[in-house]
């Protein structure tokens, strides 16, 4: 099979219940990874003797592993433990890098049709499939902006990885990457035809409060417009759940302001940021559209 277009790296920690569909589904691509480095960042549940199992059997697998730092970091920590596959990585010539959860299930043809995209989209530097969760028993789609790729499932073009010049390690990581990608004349989109089953809903790891809180931080951090802010939380009233949703973001975007907590070290994509949501709070033309 041809393997010459990408490479994956996995941040995995106590995925013991979804990791072999994760795994069958890379297995099952039409087009296989030159190179997958799954870096088991302190499972304690049995993931690691998973991740050992593939990575034996098949000889592009690669298992790294980190000690357990004895909780979650949100954001920060998946950041640090990508970085540590990036690190690892073999294979240096290559066309995509692939950031992939180890909780999703996908098509055989998946990465394949992935590549369709960006092939036809010479500008297109970040891409990635629509996020579904199964809800009883039926799909439900995520929602997100259209030029937001959701951080369990994203493919970066080299090039425009490359003028990135990594990843933030906080939160907010997975839309700052995209801003400053359009800032620099990149397009990123989230392919809606294209469908993943996410298995623990993004947010819901530690608890819906604390999602939400964690997203008004990861806001702050990528230095989000106040205003814009307010018209995100107000519009967030009348979202499950009701109220609390909006109280949870507000909460947590002004603890970060009060706490100071660090912002991106990198103005000139704060303030295109803040450019675009001004644009988009007049009804301009802008990244969300």
């Amino acid at each position: 099979m041809n393997r010459k277009y990408y490479v994956i790296i996995s941040p995995v920690r106590d995925e013991v219940a979804h990791f072999r569909l994760t795994a069958e589904s890379v297995l099952r691509q039409s087009i296989l990874p030159l190179e997958w480095v799954i870096v088991d960042d302190g499972s304690t549940d049995g993931t690691t003797a998973i991740i050992a199992e593939y990575a034996q059997r098949y000889p592009w697998i690669r298992a790294v592993y980190r000690s357990n730092r004895g909780g979650r970091k949100p954001g920060g920590g998946v950041v640090e433990s990508f970085n540590t596959g990036y690190k690892a990585l073999q294979t240096k010539q290559w066309e995509f890098i692939v950031k992939l959860d180890g909780d999703l299930s996908f098509e055989p043809t998946y990465f394949e049709q992935c590549f369709a995209h960006f092939a036809a989209e010479p500008t297109l530097g970040i891409g990635g499939g629509l996020i579904c969760n199964l809800v009883n028993g039926a799909l439900q789609s995520e929602h997100c902006p259209a030029f937001h790729v959701r951080g369990a499932t994203k493919i970066y073009r080299k090039l425009c990885w490359d003028s990135l010049g990594g990843l933030w390690p906080a939160p907010g990581w997975d839309t700052f990457d995209e801003v400053k990608a359009n800032m620099l004349g990149w397009r990123t989109r989230t392919f809606q035809d294209l469908h993943l089953i996410h298995y623990r809903p993004t947010g819901s790891a530690d608890g819906i409060w604390s999602g939400l809180v964690k997203n008004g931080r990861a806001n702050y951090i990528c230095g989000y417009h106040p205003l814009f802010m307010l018209a995100k939380c107000i519009r967030r009233l009348v979202k499950r759940p009701f109220v609390i949703g909006s109280v949870g973001l507000f909460y947590g975007f002004l603890t970060a302001y009060v706490r100071k907590i660090p912002r991106v070290d990198d103005e000139s994509a704060i303030q295109y940021l803040r450019h675009q949501q001004i644009k988009r709070l007049i009804g301009q033309d802008s990244m969300w559209n």
